[in-house]
């Protein structure tokens, strides 16, 4: 029996793209993938081209077409789909809709186009849903909708061995969309296709594609893979892994070849257009335009459609790097400049920020690159204006000074002009960042240090900071609130402060950074009583902090987060109920998590619903003992679908 299995979706910012693995005989299939669209009829690329020299381990093929098709019918009856096709990975197949769509009513009815998939032997069949249409009006949405997921509860009881394709429908109404996907759970599909959102891209609405696909990632399972049936074209794949989307389907490579197209991730060039080919992918190479211009037609077809799957493999291939490497972010930025209707799309992402910044984790290992004043919108720094707005407890002080954004650490940059300062006067220190407000004790902590931001700011950036700090005047406890101004500052706060200097950047830090990351009142339960701090003789960098003699925290450099030791751990079990900061696990983990051992998804009973990816944790027992300590690896949401993998590397297992 063919399986798949995902694994959490958490590791971007919304969701990154799993993987998914299938049992023999068809192999393993990772994800994000793309599946050539085969016409059994008409096939451009032989099959074992594609699995052999482009990688694709996967296609998609039609079994409506195979089964009104008499001598294929019969073919793949008897001798399976995989025969008829000559193709040894995974073959999904699609069940007619997409006819219904383009040419009316199919003749087939959706029990017998189910049995017909399982029976030939694929490995993903798929319902016969009904197509909405942009165009539709809510109530005729909304009864298409009962009848698609009827019809897939009846697929499911048809299925047999075979995986199947839940389809998500709903058109442009995000509640209707909400609404299939969250009943759509509940039913024994395998993957989910997010459908009816080809017109949406054939007229690059690519806004209301963010839409529909966030509304549906509401209601999904996140232990299920998720398919943007009809998302063919290279330009859409950075952003619809990034939105939560693991499988993608392709009939435009062939489609656009037969008109001359050319798919390149920036948009599509037509040939007639082009006064060249600057293409080394290994179609194209040795081609120059004049070549290809006098091929025949079919030659031609066949030359730009190899063309145009080595590219969507290539960005296919970038898409992955980027998710391994962290800046997929950064990618979506810059493949969205590439048309004005996807820079709608990077900016309605503004309007998910709630949505996006479940699955975003605490920090990356690379830096935050700025690319434009969308970049502000991304989850991480709103997630860092939030808190600090939520979180943060400025420093008993007198004086406030705010310093322009400088070069980084800000502590060490303004090192000498904060030493004067504090030579005459109590004062705290900002820097004004196109992020927001940055005390300056948080200036070593991610996104804040590990950004790298212009020095000519966006006027968006600017009105941004300008609202930001116009709040923060509102807020802020002190008496004098100044703006650097070198030496005249130095002589007016001589003759205005009364105050003796009192601020300890360290202890500020140790105490800002601790309720940012964990909870505003952390650090102050944290650092009660006689506070010790080890720093690196190279840097002079804080790396631990000991409280009465217990390490209770190590600040890591990387991120400038800290790693959460289980004497500190304790200190925050006592402060904040539950349950914050925790993970409960079942008994029977208990003994386990207690040597050390990791915690499993189907072990965890309850867990805070703030936590996100790579947060450090509290691992709790029924009686909210603590049982170990360690780093979320999933969200809540996530911990409950999934049945296997691990929801909390456990560091530091507390024996009895």
């Amino acid at each position: 029996m063919p399986s798949l299995r995902a694994c959490s979706s958490s590791l971007d910012g919304t969701a990154w793209p799993g993987y998914a693995s299938w049992t023999p005989p068809h192999g393993v299939l990772e994800t994000p993938a793309l599946l050539p669209v085969i016409n059994p009829r008409t096939i451009t690329v032989p099959l074992h081209e594609l699995y052999d020299e482009f990688g694709f381990k996967a296609v998609i093929t039609n079994s409506y077409i195979i089964r009104n098709n008499e001598e294929l019918r019969e073919k793949a009856l008897s001798s399976g789909l995989h025969e008829l096709l000559d193709y040894k990975g995974v073959i999904m197949t699609d069940s007619g809709t997409f006819q219904s769509y383009m040419y009316g009513e199919v003749d087939v009815r959706n029990e017998d186009i189910v049995a017909f998939q399982r029976d030939i032997g694929s490995d993903i069949g798929t319902v016969l849903d009904i197509f909405t249409e942009p165009d539709w009006s809510k109530e005729r949405t909304s009864e298409a909708v009962d009848v698609t997921l009827a019809r897939t509860e009846e697929a499911a009881k048809l299925k047999g061995d075979m995986l199947l394709a839940g389809v998500v429908q709903g058109s442009v109404f995000p509640d209707l969309r909400e609404r299939c996907a969250r009943s759509l759970a509940s039913i024994d599909a395998d993957v989910h296709p997010i459908g009816g959102v080809v017109p949406l891209m054939e007229q690059y609405r690519f806004a209301d594609l963010v839409d529909v696909i966030v509304a549906s990632k509401k209601g999904l399972t996140p232990a299920r893979p998720v398919h943007l049936f009809g998302a063919g074209h290279p330009m859409v794949f950075a952003l619809a892994a990034l939105l939560g989307c693991d499988m993608f389907d392709s009939a435009s490579y062939a489609k656009f070849a037969r008109d001359g197209r050319f798919m390149f991730p920036e948009g599509t060039a037509s040939l007639s257009d082009m006064k060249g080919i600057e293409c080394h992918c290994p179609a194209c190479y040795g081609h120059s335009h004049e070549d290809i211009t006098a091929m025949k037609p079919t030659e031609r077809t066949a030359l730009i459609a190899r063309h145009n799957l080595w590219v969507s493999q290539q960005e296919l291939g970038r898409v992955k790097r980027a998710i391994q490497e962290g800046d997929l972010w950064e990618l979506v930025e810059r493949r969205c400049r590439g048309h004005p209707m996807l820079l709608d799309a990077l900016r309605r992402l503004g309007d998910h920020e709630e949505f996006l910044e479940r699955t975003e984790p605490l920090s990356r290992d690379n830096s935050l690159f700025y690319t434009g004043p969308e970049t502000l919108q991304r989850p991480a720094v709103r997630r860092y204006a939030r808190r600090f707005f939520e979180r943060y407890e400025y420093p008993n002080t007198e004086v406030m000074i705010v310093f322009d954004e400088s070069s980084k650490p800000y502590s060490r940059y303004r090192q000498q002009e904060m030493r004067e300062v504090l030579e005459q006067c109590d004062s705290h220190f900002f820097v004004e960042s196109v992020l927001g407000p940055v005390p300056i004790e948080l200036d070593e902590m991610y996104p804040i240090a590990q950004s790298v931001l212009p020095t000519r700011r966006d006027k968006e950036a600017v009105e941004g900071l300008k609202e930001m700090m116009e709040r923060m005047s509102h807020e802020h406890p002190y008496a004098i609130a100044v703006g650097w101004d070198g030496r005249q500052t130095l002589e007016t706060l001589s003759m205005m402060c009364e105050e003796a200097p009192k601020f300890d950047l360290d202890l500020a830090r140790v105490k800002a950074v601790a309720d940012m990351q964990f909870g505003r009142g952390a650090g102050a339960a944290l650092l009660a009583g006689r506070v010790e701090l080890k720093k690196s003789e190279n840097t002079g960098k804080i790396r631990n902090v000991l409280v009465d003699g217990e390490h209770i925290l190590s600040m890591r450099a990387n991120d400038g987060f800290f790693t959460l030791k289980t004497a500190g751990a304790e200190r925050l079990r006592k402060a904040f109920p539950a349950p914050r900061l925790r993970v409960r696990v079942k008994e029977d983990s208990v003994p386990f998590n207690r040597e050390g051992k990791n915690v499993f998804c189907t072990f965890v009973e309850d867990c805070d619903p703030d936590i996100r990816p790579m947060d450090e944790v509290l691992v709790v027992d029924a009686s909210d003992e603590l049982v170990a300590v360690g780093r979320a690896q999933l969200t809540r949401d996530e911990m409950f679908a999934f049945k296997t993998g691990i929801a909390v590397k456990v560091r530091d297992g507390v024996k009895k």
